[in-house]
């Protein structure tokens, strides 16, 4: 064949790759990964438009003179305001944040800031990290973010326990966006270790809501903390990632993730917001999307304003069905034992995928790396049989660590005392 013949076929060929690169970074919608997850509910998503409205207000020098506020303002009164930090303050090692106590829906709330792109001590923060490099409660996190995060408890320990011992039936949230949301996620984490210091005593009492967090732990963290944290993307922010899952140095997106869904595949312009939501596991966000909506889709502004356009939505379609009060109790304890149903097999599907389960103190890492470890120490007992006793041995243990049945309800719920 000459040449002259195979220069059009070369030429079809980089067209059909350069069609494909432009389909996937250009019009790559992602509204497809999540379409088996459930629907969230009211109940479940409410907070997260409020949040976002006060990680908007610590961008704010002056909350009763508001210069960034959405339309209807921030929702919040400035006299609840209990600290507020700037970079100066922080000393350049954690990004500003601001404490609040909500009144009116009980919750104390320490809401951090997002990355700035012209301070170089966020970027610092950021990229202090290499694969592998930091190690929490069994598995992996983000090293800048994680020493960003100790910093932050240190400093403001003991002002959360007096709030909370003033306010004992007062959630404590966290609430962040981008290097914020990473920075919570490990926040909180460091606070469920060190209920204690803060004075709780209950797991649940503590949240985190990670909008368009950055990816900060390891895929068994992020299951096993799903409980107490929420992570919250807008369409394209992230794509999921279908290989070296077993590799447990690779950090994801945190806990349990709502999925806010607006466009779709070959339509143009946003359609009415809906939310998904799951634990997964094997299909977990990692991926940032480089397509042409990426710039908007992270933005605090735009997914405080689409996750409210979703909940009036929500609000809209509960209000036609005209559901009782007495039916929304029952759907919100129905909620509660399918969160803990989900979070339950997605603490099995990492077991059976091999993913470290990250329930001993002391030394980490894969399944097949412990098994060894004690392999080594044996001789009357094969591999193959050691793996598969000790992977059962695992399971069991993590599910009594986790769960109990409840006396008087015969329900499986948390036990408060896990760690």
């Amino acid at each position: 064949m000459s040449i002259a013949c195979c220069c059009p076929i070369l030429e079809c060929v980089y067209c059909l790759a350069c069609t494909r690169w432009a389909w996937k970074k250009c019009l790559y919608t992602a509204g497809h990964e999540s379409e088996h997850w459930g629907l969230a509910t009211v109940e479940e998503f409410e907070p997260v438009p409020r949040l976002c409205r006060l990680i908007l207000a610590v961008y704010e020098d002056d909350l009763r003179n508001p210069l960034w506020a959405p339309p209807g303002g921030y929702g919040i009164d400035p006299d609840w305001v209990i600290l507020r930090k700037n970079d100066q303050e922080t000393q350049e090692r954690a990004p500003p944040y601001m404490i609040y106590l909500d009144h009116s829906n009980a919750d104390i709330v320490l809401a951090v800031r997002g990355l700035n792109l012209a301070k170089e001590s966020d970027y610092a923060v950021l990229l202090d990290n290499k694969l592998g490099q930091a190690k929490f409660d069994g598995g992996y996190v983000h090293n800048g973010l994680f020493k960003a995060a100790e910093w932050v408890f240190d400093a403001e320990c003991e002002l959360l326990r007096e709030l909370l011992e003033k306010n004992p039936s007062y959630t404590l949230t966290f609430a962040g966006h981008s290097l914020g949301a990473g920075l919570v996620a490990l926040l909180v984490m460091i606070a469920v270790q060190n209920r204690s210091k803060l004075g709780i005593i209950e797991r649940k009492q503590i949240r985190c809501y990670a909008i368009a967090p950055a990816r900060c732990m390891s895929l068994n963290l992020a299951v096993r903390y799903a409980d107490v944290i929420n992570s919250v993307v807008l369409q394209d922010t992230c794509i999921m990632e279908e290989k070296k899952l077993k590799d447990p140095r690779r950090l994801y997106a945190p806990g349990r993730l709502y999925h806010i869904v607006e466009r779709k595949p070959c339509r143009i312009g946003r359609f009415p917001p809906v939310v998904r939501t799951a634990v997964p596991v094997d299909g977990r966000f990692d991926h940032i999307v480089l397509s042409c909506n990426t710039t908007s889709d992270h933005a605090i502004i735009w997914i405080e304003r689409e996750s409210q356009r979703a909940l009036d939505l929500m609000l809209e379609k509960d209000d036609r069905m005209q559901i009782p009060a007495r039916q929304k109790m029952e759907r919100k304890e129905s909620l509660a034992r399918e969160h803990t149903e989900e979070y339950k097999a997605a603490l099995q599907r990492a077991a059976a995928l091999d993913i470290p389960q990250a329930y001993s103190p002391s030394s980490y890492g894969t399944f097949h790396e412990m098994e060894e470890a004690e392999f080594s120490g044996r001789s009357g007992e094969g591999v193959s049989e050691l793996s598969s006793r000790k992977r059962r041995e695992s399971w069991n243990e993590l599910v009594e660590r986790l769960f109990e049945v409840d006396d008087e309800s015969g329900q499986i719920v948390f036990k408060n005392s896990v760690a």
